[in-house]
């Protein structure tokens, strides 16, 4: 049950460094030994199986300690996101009945003696709630039981797809920052403890700077940051010889932005595909098509509707915590329903072609239109309001909102994207709101946001 393979890997490699922030290096063992601490700690404070805990935590070892530790003792799971605005947070506490732990927290729970430790969790029990964009504003979360968890391919090399084999060929230095409870951070940071590397916080988390300053071979990516990366190196190149593989994620990769990305960079370049509530769906190596996100693995099930994509993965999640309607929708008999319109090509490779869904995808986080419009519309300057996602080479894609005005009422645009940011937090926020007199209607007399979104 998990976490228990990451258990005994902590146990059994001893002297082996797991975790390097600054100066300072722990070992495997020291790992476990601080993750007993703390998970005592947990049980001392009535937190096990069925109990919620939120963790806000920083980018170092007792934050990825405590993730542990917390599976350990069978509580729920949940990482905060970052840009929630302060009546998200407040929200999400309540809804999910969930004691949240800070850095200062921790502290204070690694200072009880350890035991010995095996996993407590449940198999059906829910163990992780992992969070994004919800389409009412508000952030939904999918719920992944322990057994799910269980089954995923990260701390069992014999599970390894062969693309995740040729990947963790090249963690041996993994830079790690943002969260390590976010669902691409913490995953990859157990593959790389498999295959016999170290994680290696960012402090900032910079790049090129990072990959330069920790001799790191590895990291997850955006794609805007990945456009910045390939610009820095084409006006003033830095030493970036360590640098083994970029995993990018979070939004489509145009092949174009692929191909120069491998010629400046060399082939260091894997692009990822999946979702909150599937995990990995396919992944492409440096030598895939650049057109394609890869080969799912063996044990990966898809199917086409009219086009869109449904999936069935061993260790996606079961539902939206809290919300059997929109769960019904997405969670259909043991399928997914990605949203997303594909194809598998005769090559075995997989390709995206479009969304199902009015989303725009900023800095790898899903942010939903409609809660943004609703938000503008607010305004009493607004009549109408219509948001679209264009994109961009700092963010991979940026919010532009198009607002009618009331009737002799003037909008202002810095007022709107305050109140946005109010309520939705900063990354629903948009680039720019223009006023228009009214907005392009599709030749089925609807609004025609398509013809918005190319400019």
């Amino acid at each position: 049950m998990w976490p228990d393979p990451v258990l005994d890997l902590l146990a059994d490699d001893g002297d082996r460094p797991v975790f390097e922030e600054g100066g300072r290096v722990v070992t495997a063992a020291g790992m476990s030994t601080l993750v007993r601490r703390i998970a005592a700690g947990l049980r001392h404070h009535g937190l096990g199986p069925g109990r919620g805990v939120a963790l806000r935590l920083g980018v170092n070892a007792r934050a990825f300690a405590t993730t542990i530790a917390a599976f350990a003792v069978g509580a729920r799971v949940s990482g905060i996101p970052s840009g929630l605005a302060p009546g998200q947070l407040s929200y999400l506490l309540e809804r999910d009945d969930a004691v949240l732990l800070e850095d200062d927290d921790v502290r204070s729970l690694a200072d009880f003696p350890g035991r010995s430790l095996r996993a407590a969790g449940r198999a059906g029990d829910v163990a992780r709630i992992i969070y994004t964009s919800g389409s009412t504003g508000d952030p939904k979360g999918c719920a992944q039981t322990y057994a799910a968890m269980s089954a995923a391919w990260a701390p069992h090399p014999d599970r390894w797809p062969p693309a995740i084999a040729e990947l963790a060929r090249r963690l041996d230095r993994y830079l790690v920052f943002g969260s390590l409870n976010s669902q691409v951070m913490l995953e990859y940071g157990i593959l790389t403890l498999a295959a016999g590397g170290t994680l290696v916080a960012a402090h900032p988390p910079a790049f090129p700077g990072a990959i330069v300053e920790h001799r790191a071979t590895a990291s997850v990516i955006t794609v805007g940051k990945l456009h910045q990366l390939v610009r820095a190196q084409r006006t003033n190149p830095v030493d970036l010889s360590s640098l083994k593989a970029l995993m990018v994620s979070g939004s489509p990769l145009e092949p174009g932005r692929l191909r120069e990305a491998l010629d400046v960079l060399g082939p260091v370049v894997f692009h990822g595909y999946g979702q909150t509530e599937t995990g990995m769906i396919a992944m492409a190596t440096p030598d895939d098509p650049p057109d394609s996100v890869g080969r799912p693995p063996s044990v990966t099930s898809l199917r086409f509707t009219d086009g869109e994509l449904y999936v069935r993965t061993p260790a996606q999640a079961s539902s939206y915590w809290g919300d059997p309607e929109e769960s019904a929708r997405v969670f259909t008999d043991g399928w997914v329903r990605t949203r997303d319109l594909a194809t598998l090509g005769d090559d075995g490779c997989l390709r995206l072609l479009g969304r199902a869904r009015d989303v725009i995808i900023v800095q790898a986080t899903l942010v939903y239109a409609g809660p943004i419009e609703r938000a503008l519309a607010s305004d009493p300057t607004v009549a109408e309001a219509y948001v679209v996602g264009r994109p961009d080479d700092e963010t991979g894609e940026a919010i532009h909102a198009y607002v009618v005005p009331v009737t002799d009422r003037i909008p202002d645009p810095a007022t709107l994207r305050a109140l946005v940011e109010s309520r939705l937090g900063p990354y629903s926020v948009p680039r720019s709101v223009t006023v228009i007199d009214r907005v392009p209607l599709a030749p089925s007399g609807k609004p025609d946001k398509a013809a918005l979104a190319v400019g």
